[in-house]
């Protein structure tokens, strides 16, 4: 009985330790470095409050908040509908659903590839399930030097991520899926890095990630549309598209503590901080 009673008191969320008061984090690999930025710039600001802040990906967050384990789960996809019904059932609270920042998933190759854009088509011939864009020379003739065989590797992500499901959905549609085959990889991270070293892959990632070592792609919806590079302001305006929005969650209305660092995330100076990591600040409301 008292090994439970400490385990509930180590796994409790917004828990004290030494008069701080720490309030657990966890979620999206395409949040984790910004929200890592806020936490450390939030001690600064309120000394007796720390931020635990964890990746794992979106599902492993949503999960988290599902269970009850952390305060506040990072998503960069929307909650689904089945995933909000388990956080009723198991809590007894209605999902709370924060917007806290936009972003633009960059499609990116090595930089020795000669290709500077690709339509949706191409992304979801590349990608999807039955298309048939084995080799870059499928796309428009396109030779790759020092790509052994110009065939055409995928680097993709665990299924748990929400830039995976984002992906998935934005490109292919909710009854598409993307074809096996591909180098499914734990963050956005370890994507760029197999990218920049490997002149045959592409990859795509939240474009804070992106580094001069790999060359993002701009991206048309069509053959005859503009094709579009990511960055801040076409992310802000939506005219990049594959563009989406940042999310935090909590389980019912947040603790009194919980709330005011919520808020701080859109002050001033913390848009700061959200813009120097890549992405464009939340819209008013």
């Amino acid at each position: 009985m008292r090994a439970a009673i400490l385990l509930i008191f180590i796994f409790m969320s917004c828990s004290k330790q030494n008069d701080v008061l720490i309030i657990q984090n966890k979620g999206s690999d395409t949040l984790v470095n910004l929200a890592q930025a806020w936490a450390e710039e939030y001690k600064k600001v309120q000394p007796k409050v720390a931020i635990a802040v964890s990746g794992g990906g979106s599902g492993t967050g949503i999960a988290a908040l599902i269970n009850g384990t952390v305060d506040i789960a990072n998503s960069s996809r929307a909650m689904k509908d089945e995933e909000r019904a388990d956080a009723l059932k198991n809590n007894g609270k209605e999902v709370n659903e924060f917007v806290v920042g936009m972003d633009a998933l960059a499609v990116f190759v090595h930089p020795a590839n000669p290709l500077t854009g690709l339509t949706i088509e191409e992304v979801a011939c590349i990608y999807g399930e039955g298309g048939k864009c084995t080799h870059w020379s499928d796309i428009r003739g396109t030779i790759v030097p020092g790509c052994q065989g110009n065939k055409i590797i995928r680097v993709s992500r665990q299924s748990n991520s929400g830039t995976y499901q984002y992906f998935r959905e934005a490109i292919l549609g909710k009854k598409r899926d993307l074809k096996l085959g591909s180098m499914d990889l734990n963050g956005s991270r370890e994507s760029i890095d197999l990218v920049e070293k490997t002149p045959c892959a592409i990859g795509y990632s939240g474009m804070g990630y992106l580094s001069k070592n790999v060359r993002s792609l701009c991206i048309a919806k069509t053959s005859d549309a503009k094709c579009i590079f990511p960055n801040l302001e076409t992310a802000m305006d939506k005219s990049y598209p594959i563009s989406r929005e940042l999310y935090m969650y909590t389980s019912g209305e947040p603790s009194q503590e919980v709330k005011i660092y919520m808020e701080w995330t859109q002050s001033e100076e913390a848009k700061k901080i959200t813009i120097n990591s890549g992405y464009v600040p939340a819209p008013k409301r």
